[in-house]
């Protein structure tokens, strides 16, 4: 297993209008298995604020570390109640609880959890990529408070 974060990346995709966004891999970085560290495992960066639209993609980049997805719970001072289950996967169960750290989203497998600060979908792409580096470093322990603050951080 690799030393640092684990990134997962691919090549930049092309939009209807020319311009290149980032592929979904690029938006999930986890820390490196070994002894858990702080708050989160890891982040995420969703494109927007569609909850459900967005944890597929979430989804599918972190199959290969959990084996199988059995649930993500969330906060629900972050959204709303959504679904019970992703509409075109009934096996993956959703789940909001007020006692969950706002900011984050957990995914669970059979074997392993992983709990992702979820960096706003709006953040400037250079904060943003900060924010999922810092977050997946070996041994980081700030808070999710701490991450999400250097997500509106000016002049860094």
């Amino acid at each position: 297993m690799p030393s640092g974060p684990q990134t997962i990346t691919t090549a930049p995709e092309n939009t209807a209008q020319g311009r290149e966004t980032t592929a979904a891999a690029d938006r999930v970085r986890l820390k490196p298995e070994g002894p858990s560290s702080g708050q989160v495992d890891g982040a995420w960066w969703p494109r927007s604020d569609d909850f459900v639209a967005e944890l597929p993609a979430l989804l599918a980049e972190l199959e290969p570390s959990l084996k199988r997805v059995e649930h993500v719970t969330y906060s629900l001072a972050d959204r709303a109640v959504v679904a019970r289950r992703l509409p075109e996967n009934r096996l993956v169960r959703l789940e909001g609880f007020r006692a969950q750290t706002a900011g984050t989203v957990t995914v669970v497998g059979p074997e392993r959890r992983l709990t992702l600060l979820v960096v706003p979908p709006a953040t400037d792409s250079v904060l943003a990529h900060r924010v999922l580096k810092t977050a997946a470093e070996k041994g980081n322990s700030a808070t999710v408070e701490t991450l999400l603050a250097e997500c509106d951080a000016p002049g860094r």
